[in-house]
């Protein structure tokens, strides 16, 4: 796959997600059903993808110990909430109706170490493996000073309210697509950066 494509699809798959989880929403409870699978399989998708967006803009960053550190934070986190999404939709095919979700999520998170490391802590590394190589990219002016920005409010209105979701993604858009930009003018390998 084109490595720029990752960095318009992942954006698009994220918003299709909060689209969908809100729509799943609408009857007054989310899950199990078509909208809880296909919402999650998006961000499933969104996060694969995620996957290349963070090997190119380290590479973009020079390869570096900073940039390698930031990457493999980001990864670490896109595993662990990859886990989590995966698990939502086995206990979605699971459970007969939303109070039987909740039954078999207690079950899973009582076991130790999985709340944790699938729901509490380990997803935030992917967003701070995202934030710390756009904002290393801002400082050797690979990309404009505004994108930290942008991709900062992408990673908070979901933290204000989950239905900010599609509204976080087009940040996440507008931010990553001076980023497709730079993979086609760093397809060559850089110089190490000082």
């Amino acid at each position: 796959m084109n490595p720029r494509i990752a960095f318009v699809a992942a954006p698009l798959l994220v918003m299709a997600y909060g689209v969908i989880r809100i729509l799943d929403g609408l009857d007054g409870s989310r899950g199990p059903g078509l909208a809880w699978t296909t919402g999650h399989l998006a961000f499933v998708a969104a996060l694969a993808l995620f996957v290349s967006t963070f090997l190119q803009m380290r590479r973009m960053a020079g390869r570096n110990a900073l940039s390698t550190v930031s990457a493999t934070i980001g990864i670490v986190g896109i595993v662990a909430l990859s886990t989590q999404f995966v698990i939502d939709m086995v206990v979605g095919f699971l459970s007969a109706d939303h109070a039987g979700m909740g039954v078999l999520f207690d079950q899973i998170q009582a076991v130790p170490g999985v709340s944790a490391a699938v729901y509490d802590g380990g997803p935030f590394l992917f967003y701070i493996g995202q934030l710390a190589l756009v904002v290393q990219l801002a400082v050797i002016r690979r990309v404009k000073v505004w994108t930290p920005l942008l991709v900062l409010v992408d990673l908070l209105l979901p933290l204000i309210d989950k239905d900010f979701i599609p509204v976080g993604a087009v940040f996440l858009l507008v931010s990553f697509i001076p980023l497709s930009g730079q993979v086609s003018r760093t397809a060559e390998p850089l110089p190490a950066v000082a």
